[in-house]
């Protein structure tokens, strides 16, 4: 059970950074100046938008996790091999996401699995 809260703690951790990207561009889409203090260019709102959405998600499938519901776990283990093949498009945060998807994938299938061998399933 530990290595369920551990993985669901990252999980949420993850939609709060991807919600967080949000408030990182709002200043500059309500009319703020680039400088020292904002040194990027904005992504596209659809983009921010996307990150949004997926944020939400990742919270409601982690908060699932640590309440031990079967759809938390089935939909933190899309979200994490969704996420780990999809992080080349978006480096280089994507090596982030890669980090924290990665460890909660780890951490659910070592505790769904156990020390079950291969030979058992059968």
């Amino acid at each position: 059970m530990k290595r369920y809260n551990a993985a669901a703690i990252i999980i949420i951790i993850h939609g709060l950074i991807e919600i967080a990207g949000f408030f990182s561009v709002l200043p500059i889409w309500l009319g703020a100046e680039q400088n020292e203090f904002v040194p990027f260019d904005p992504p596209s709102p659809e983009i921010i938008i996307g990150g949004v959405i997926w944020g939400i998600l990742r919270i409601i499938a982690g908060v699932g996790l640590f309440k031990n519901r079967k759809w938390g776990f089935a939909l933190s283990v899309i979200f994490c091999a969704v996420t780990i093949a999809k992080m080349f498009e978006v480096l280089p945060f994507g090596l982030m996401d890669a980090v924290l998807a990665g460890s909660a994938l780890i951490l659910m299938l070592t505790a769904y699995y156990g020390k079950r061998k291969i030979e058992d399933a059968a």
